[in-house]
């Protein structure tokens, strides 16, 4: 098999394979970086190249044609390098085989096109970032569309955009554009990634499919067009993401905006310093798409951020602060602070799941623990430039939240996440607790809340999914009602006993990684006597009313082993209440 191959910049090779694979090759060592590596028996043909030894490779996204002859370059000494929210598909791809949907499916992403076999990797390319691989630096920018985690490398103002377009107007793959089974999410995204990819002003688009685009403004101008036309004719409506992405803020007063574009809506409080706070921020520009499954089905990313500098002078985002931990307020977190340097503030009892989300069995945790620079009690007040922000406790929707109260513009606003839903229109109140049993509901929450709303007497209430709300009495009233209309109806609905009144039963850690023969310890909590059922072999020794030592005795790994609390009160035993899951691995 012969492997064509033109030079298509300085020092760059474009040979053909399973896709185009690019050589950045440094004369001088005949060495290479190689930007994807297709079949990988081109590397069979280096010398024709010009090339001794291919050092690193860059991979744009996990497709097969793309990273099919990974394991010959691993073999060949060759660093590998992957997009980070895509590293799972690569390194791990056995886990995402055994737990892919392949029945009943309605999960269009083009994710079954991809390795057989795991292959190890050196390390990820994280997005936003600029580091040295081999001879070449190199930038990583969010390019998503092709699919979800998909990146494009900015090398010498040279754009390697991977499948993200093949020609001006046209695209590689259209079954890459649609995400799930009503959506065209791809086609979305591709469009809006091409517009921010024009911010880096590159010189050449060069695609994994496809030749040389010289003239990227008007290859992403044709291909923007052709992919709106494809999305209406689809969907039956025109896509406003772009729009979106230009004008991402309302501004409510001059120092308060929301975010109209983000899953959960976020807001951002603007300092005359020229920084901002952020409340919440989840999944930034979103198609709708759930949130939820494998972590590579989800992309943080910081699209707004450019409005936010353009239009309202703001050189760095300061502090985050979260309403409550669930993904779609905080997925973005970690990634403000590796690009913005952004500090996590956090009431202490949402710090304490963002932190030990393997501790908690709760619904909606995000994948990675969020470190948080300050842990503020509820009920205390911190300083941030010159505003004052109140903690204060808000269960209900969830146990872990709090309501984020502060003065923007001489109103009085408080930030209360996802509590209630509800319509307001002129003469009617139509108000909806959006309580979540999973979440460690308890039944006088909403009146709890209610109670807080009528001390704090806010101007206005910031959600995060629906609009912002004025307040007045009469909807403070309405809300009072509510909250003793939920508490009532569970105890009416519910015996005692249940777990809704408080007497649930947790092991902590919920999900555990343990060494085979080493100790590890878990806490139950419970108002009842409780013993650990381990598995068979095992060893369980109950230090203290909460604390039990466990050992793992296997001959071989383990994945999620069971363990459970079994539960006794007044003397009659209730059955196994709550189960950890562990991870064993062999020393």
């Amino acid at each position: 098999m012969t492997f064509a191959s033109r030079t298509v910049g300085p020092d760059v090779l474009a040979v053909e394979d399973t896709c185009v694979v690019y050589l950045l090759i440094d004369p001088h060592r005949r060495t290479a970086v190689a930007v994807d590596a297709g079949s990988g028996r081109w590397l069979e043909h280096l010398d024709r190249f010009g090339v001794d030894r291919v050092t690193d490779v860059i991979v744009t996204h996990h497709h097969r044609d793309q990273v099919e002859g990974l394991p010959a370059l691993a073999a060949a000494g060759a660093r590998i390098w992957v997009p980070e929210n895509e590293a799972g598909l690569i390194d791990d791809v056995d886990a995402h085989w055994q737990r892919r949907t392949v029945v009943n499916n309605y999960d269009l992403r083009l994710d079954r096109f991809s390795l057989l076999e795991s292959v190890p990797i050196t390390g990820v390319m994280k997005d936003y970032s600029t580091r040295q691989i081999g001879h070449a630096e190199v930038t990583t920018v969010p390019t998503p569309g092709h699919t979800p985690g998909s990146v494009t490398y900015l090398i010498d103002g040279q754009a390697f955009v991977g499948d993200l377009l093949h020609s001006p107007g046209k695209v590689w793959s259209a079954a890459a554009l649609q995400w799930s089974y009503v959506g065209m999410e791809g086609a979305a995204l591709t469009r809006a990634s091409l517009v921010l990819l024009l911010d880096h002003q590159p010189t050449v688009l060069l695609p994994s499919h496809g030749d040389p685009m010289y003239d990227p403004p008007y290859a992403v101008e044709e291909t923007c067009h052709t992919l709106a036309e494809l999305y209406r004719v689809r969907t039956g409506a025109s896509s406003d993401l772009l729009s979106k992405l230009d004008h991402p803020f309302e501004q409510l007063s001059p120092h308060l905006l929301m975010n109209r574009t983000s899953e959960s809506r976020s807001y951002v409080l603007l300092s005359d310093a020229g920084t901002a706070l952020v409340i919440d921020y989840g999944y930034d520009l979103t198609t709708g798409t759930p949130p939820g499954g494998a972590r590579y089905t989800v992309r943080p990313w910081l699209p707004s951020l450019r409005a936010l500098r353009r239009d309202y002078g703001i050189e760095k985002v300061e502090v985050a602060v979260p309403t409550h931990y669930h993904d779609d307020h905080v997925a973005s977190f970690n990634l403000l602070r590796e690009v913005e340097g952004t500090e996590v503030w956090a009431s202490t009892a949402v710090a304490g799941v963002l932190e030990n989300p393997a501790d908690q069995d709760l619904p909606c945790l995000w994948y990675d623990p969020i470190p948080c620079e300050k842990h503020v009690p509820d009920g205390t007040t911190v300083r941030w430039r010159e505003y004052e922000l109140d903690f204060h406790a808000l269960p209900g929707h969830t146990l872990y939240a709090s309501a984020i109260g502060f003065t923007a513009d001489g109103h009085r606003v408080l930030a209360t996440g996802d509590q209630q839903t509800g319509l307001w229109e002129p003469g009617v109140i139509s108000e909806i607790p959006n309580f979540q049993y999973a979440n460690l509901f308890r039944p006088d929450d909403y009146a709890a809340s209610a109670a807080l709303y009528q001390r704090l007497k806010p101007d206005l209430m910031i959600a995060g999914h629906w609009h912002p709300r004025q307040v007045d009495q009469e909807y403070l009233d309405e809300l009072a009602r509510v909250g003793a209309e939920v508490a009532r109806t569970h105890r009416a609905a519910l015996q005692p006993e249940d777990p809704v009144f408080g007497g649930r039963t947790r092991i902590t850690p919920y999900r555990v990684d343990a060494v085979a023969g080493e100790p590890f310890e878990l806490t139950v909590e419970s108002a009842d006597s409780t013993q650990l059922v381990v598995p068979t072999g095992w060893t369980c020794k109950q230090l203290d009313d909460q604390r039990f030592l466990v050992v793992a005795e296997v001959a071989a790994p383990v994945r999620r082993a069971r363990i459970a609390a079994a539960v006794t009160r007044d003397g009659r035993y209730l059955g196994q209440q709550a189960e950890a899951l562990v991870d064993v691995r062999l020393p």
